[in-house]
């Protein structure tokens, strides 16, 4: 069994995560430090990223010509196609990485349209902003809510029991589009820096 076909193995038996764009998949995985595998198939042309941590460890791309391991692969995970997410186990990741370790991560960051700042770098603003649902002042579970940024989606989370999503996002203005059950979108304008870092948003 080729590692293509234990990826496509592993990714029958996990559980759906989403589907994204590339920026939304890797701030999606970097917020929530989870391990998880992603494949994008376009004709007879799949790529597949790993991520272990929330950090994206691994690459493989294949077309009819053969395979891409690692860094080699990264030059074709570009923004402008979609993503299917799921869940791994952290160690299952762990062993696929052995085989398509990427080593320059900054290239995934350079193939797309919106910049994904680096962990830890406070010089650019970056943090986690909570956003809470609420009607007649009780919390919204199950809401789907979504932050654009200079009209792109950055982040998209369904509410927690305590009306919450978060994202890890760098400073500035965004527009939160929330979907309630009954399929009505409604939009909020929040700015988010280190002294506003929680937003209520009331229905």
């Amino acid at each position: 069994m080729d590692l293509q076909e234990i990826l496509e193995s592993i990714l029958k038996g996990s559980k759906y995560l989403g589907t994204f764009s590339l920026a939304d998949m890797l701030i999606f995985s970097s917020s929530r430090q989870i391990s998880a595998l992603a494949v994008s198939k376009e004709g007879n042309r799949q790529y597949y990223l790993a991520f272990l941590n929330g950090e994206p460890e691994g690459a493989l791309y294949v077309d009819p010509e053969g395979s891409l391991f690692g860094d080699n692969a990264v030059v074709y995970i570009r923004e402008g196609r979609q993503y299917v997410l799921c869940d791994v186990k952290p160690e299952i990741i762990d062993a696929l990485v052995m085989g398509c370790r990427i080593f320059e991560k900054g290239h995934i960051r350079k193939n797309i349209s919106y910049v994904v700042p680096e962990i830890g770098k406070k010089s650019q603003g970056l943090g986690v902003i909570t956003l809470t649902v609420r009607r007649e002042k009780i919390p919204q579970n199950g809401i789907r809510v979504s932050i654009r940024k200079d009209g792109k989606i950055v982040g998209s989370d369904v509410t927690t029991g305590k009306g919450e999503v978060s994202f890890r996002v760098m400073y500035g203005d965004y527009t939160c589009l929330v979907q309630d059950r009954s399929q009505v979108v409604t939009h909020f304008t929040v700015s988010f820096d280190e002294s506003h870092a929680s937003h209520i948003l009331d229905l």
